[in-house]
């Protein structure tokens, strides 16, 4: 026992990986051709996890405000990169927008929690800071990339009403709004889906690891009421700040539709 957990060992994580040929037996049966997508996805959860458990041991220990504000920053950037991947056909110039909304987003409810809610002292402790942020940034980036996609792909499909009412008069925002409305919505519904079904369907990951660490449920259960509230507010505003600034990438100097067709649109450089 480990502070009331169990621990996991290598024949351990042998055994769960062979959950794994259930999915990749699956995959050949029905000819999907996914049994390299969960081969590299299995290598890159072993990866990735084991060395930021590494990681993470060597910044608690350091327990240094630089250090934690410097893995907070490494954080952000692999979001944004993660989330413009996966907007199609997009168009140059949205780094910027995409690093604005998940920062200032995440940034500012995670300090809202650690601060005001929480009351971590001191200010930068990696226990808490860290795992709080990996939520908020997760879902902020999920949202924002869900947001920019919809956008994009609903102004493509508005494409003659846009142009009919920019030459009526109409300004890049109001031909944009209604396409904007749809946008936020769509990078809100995984979270409102999550609020739905917490509790009844779920038991999410904050609430699962203090259980299992050994935590009374009922104390458990007002950090996940926490957590659940600052990832509303995470996605909400990443989804509207990404969107806020983004929708101008449509336009030309002119105010002219610059947005190729979908079947021309090619994936530029996040930039």
């Amino acid at each position: 026992m480990n502070g009331g957990m169990i621990p996991i060992g290598w024949v351990e994580l042998a055994l769960a990986s062979g959950l794994l040929l259930v999915a990749a037996g699956l995959s050949v049966a029905l000819s999907l051709r996914l049994g390299r997508p969960l081969l590299i996805g299995a290598l890159r959860t072993y990866a990735q996890l084991l060395a930021m458990g590494f990681v993470l041991r060597w910044i608690f220990a350091v327990n240094a405000w630089w250090l934690v504000c410097a893995t907070l920053m490494v954080m952000i950037l692999f979001a944004v990169q993660i989330a413009l991947s996966r907007v199609k056909n997009r168009p140059p110039g949205l780094f910027g927008d995409t690093f604005a909304a998940i920062f200032l987003s995440g940034v500012a409810v995670l300090f809202v929690v650690t601060a005001a809610i929480i009351h971590v002292d001191p200010w930068y402790k990696p226990q808490y800071v860290l795992p709080l942020a990996g939520m908020i940034f997760g879902n902020s980036m999920t949202a924002v990339a869900i947001a920019l996609d919809r956008l994009f792909d609903d102004m493509r499909k508005r494409r003659d009403e846009v142009n009919a009412l920019l030459a009526l008069g109409a300004s890049a925002w109001e031909v944009s709004l209604p396409s904007i409305r749809t946008a936020v919505t769509s990078g809100m519904i995984p979270i409102i889906n999550s609020m739905n079904a917490v509790g009844l369907v779920s038991i999410p990951g904050m609430m699962t690891g203090q259980i299992i660490a050994g935590a009374d449920p009922a104390a458990a259960a007002p950090y996940q009421i926490v957590v659940m509230l600052m990832l509303s507010a995470a996605t909400a505003g990443g989804a509207i700040i990404a969107v806020r600034l983004a929708y101008p990438r449509a336009f030309g100097k002119n105010m002219e539709f610059t947005l190729p067709p979908a079947s021309r649109a090619q994936n530029g450089p996040a930039r």
